[in-house]
């Protein structure tokens, strides 16, 4: 026997308290900055490279520019969705954030906030590497309060509902169930954060590799769930538009990681004695020289 018939998706996107009414999309992105932003000052410190006070101001600009480039990425990928009501771009709360635009704009203005506090970017980058993934991992559950991203129709145990008038506008009879891609997109990032940090303790690479790390692994998850779901967008050559940018991650993550990896051989790695948990702590490397004498 099934230990799960389905999962259930909640009735209303949003949270009332008393007379507060908390849309749960915008709370589950706001608690996956908090842990991230938690995890980040975490392990800056334990290096001696920064302070908590640094990855709070540094994700003060990093968050509203991946926001504003996650909503700008969604928007002009899916225009047609847009081209007769415009102010709906406005309207985040409804969901609608596209993680590739947010990253190329929370990482660029992340490095520019942590040079303005004059601690070394690279060192910032790999602190952050496995909060990042952490942070995807809880602001996905918005999109189950929202009831979008799913995928296609199954049979599996762990089968999602929807409520009956997205599964007819989806042209699917009533009762069926479909992948919940939220949940693996969720479940893939919380294993890549928790890889990063075994990673960076049992092996640690000179800063910034683990974000190249980070990268290739989100491209490789993002590229396999893109394929289950069955959202209306722009497709080319036969695959997603999404997939297309997950593949070009994966190729420059990939290229990246192996030509500083070879510029890497024959470079000396500054270790320091470990002092802290999660790998924090045990080495300050940069893709500078090391001065040995």
């Amino acid at each position: 026997m099934s230990l799960l018939a389905s999962i259930p998706s909640p009735s209303s996107g949003t949270i009332d308290i008393g007379p507060l009414s908390i849309h749960a999309y915008g709370l589950m992105i706001a608690l996956g900055v908090v842990a991230a932003v938690w995890l980040t000052g975490r392990r800056l410190e334990a290096r001696g490279a920064g302070t908590r006070d640094d990855v709070s101001s540094m994700a003060v600009w990093a968050v509203a520019a991946g926001v504003i480039g996650s909503r700008l990425y969604h928007v002009a990928t899916e225009w047609s969705s847009f081209q007769d009501r415009p102010l709906d771009a406005l309207k985040i709360w409804k969901g609608g954030l596209g993680i590739p635009g947010g990253l190329l704009a929370g990482i660029v203005v992340g490095i520019w906030a942590t040079k303005r506090r004059g601690v070394d970017w690279r060192i910032m980058a790999t602190c952050a590497a496995p909060a990042i993934p952490l942070a995807q991992s809880i602001g996905r559950w918005g999109n189950w309060f929202n009831q979008e991203l799913y995928g296609k129709a199954t049979t599996l145990p762990w089968g999602l509902e929807i409520s009956p008038g997205r599964v007819a506008a989806a042209g699917y009879p009533p009762g069926t169930l479909f992948h919940p891609t939220f949940l693996y997109e969720s479940l893939w990032n919380l294993a890549l954060c928790g890889f990063l940090l075994l990673l960076d303790k049992r092996r640690p690479m000179r800063a910034p590799r683990l974000m190249g790390v980070y990268l290739l692994g989100y491209g490789i998850g993002r590229f396999w769930v893109e394929a289950l779901r069955i959202d209306a967008t722009s497709h080319v050559g036969g695959l997603r538009w999404n997939q297309w940018v997950a593949l070009v991650v994966i190729v420059g993550s990939v290229v990246y990681l192996v030509v500083s990896g070879r510029s890497d051989r024959g470079a000396s790695e500054s270790i320091v004695p470990e002092s802290g948990p999660l790998g924090e702590g045990e080495y300050l490397p940069t893709d500078e020289p090391v001065d040995e004498r």
